[in-house]
């Protein structure tokens, strides 16, 4: 199993594990979407993995409209990972926005750089960044990747994006912390402004309420 696993981590497969998924019984639109992948060495992201221990590594592929946004499941054997990969850094989705919408989401980049936060775009915005098929719609959520180191940093980039005036796709994502437990920036500042009591964690084994 590759080191240093998280979820949102994304996995680039060798020749023979994309020959391994192809050789399974997939359905037309699967088959097509995944023939597709292993053509233009696509890659797949890191999904929730099991508590018991496995021989294999839990990933995932929300396919494009084209192929009906299929959500794939594919389990691959770590031999077959080449290398972990990321979701694109924030600016690499700014062709994506309307041209109106740029010079405010570079600003609010800038602002997060301010408070050491280098954000990620997964779902998508990030998925069609890197791929370049239609992956965004009209009620698509700008989904962040947020690294932060400490609670105060977790509190200075909820606080910035809560109060940021944006108004373009509704900023969603998750808190990402050095130890790879992931909350969502809106239920963190809600506990932090102590309108709840826990909050959702996320953990590449599993999920739990907990008051951080």
């Amino acid at each position: 199993m590759p080191s240093a696993l998280r979820r949102q981590q994304l996995v680039r497969l060798s020749g023979e594990g994309w020959a391994r998924v192809l050789d399974a019984p997939w359905e037309a639109p699967a088959r097509q979407c995944l023939a597709l992948w292993a053509a233009r060495g696509l890659p797949l992201v890191v999904t929730r993995q099991p508590v018991a221990a496995s021989d294999t590594l839990a990933t995932g592929l929300p396919a494009p409209a084209r192929f009906r946004r299929l959500r794939l499941a594919l389990a691959v054997a770590p031999r077959h990972v080449m290398f972990l990969d990321e979701f694109p850094a924030a600016e690499a989705v700014s062709r994506l926005l309307p041209r109106s919408q740029v010079a405010t989401w570079r600003a609010l980049v800038a602002r997060l750089a301010e408070v050491d936060c280098a954000p990620r775009v997964y779902g998508g915005y990030g998925w069609q960044a890197i791929t370049r098929l239609a992956y965004v719609h009209a009620a698509s959520d700008l989904d962040l990747l947020l690294p932060v180191s400490s609670q105060p940093q977790a509190d200075a980039v909820a606080g910035l994006l809560a109060d940021m005036a944006w108004d373009g796709p509704r900023l969603d994502g998750e808190l990402l912390f050095a130890d790879g437990a992931a909350v969502a920036w809106r239920e963190w500042l809600a506990h932090r402004q102590g309108r709840t009591a826990r909050v959702l964690v996320k953990r590449l084994h599993g999920v739990a309420l907990e008051a951080p």
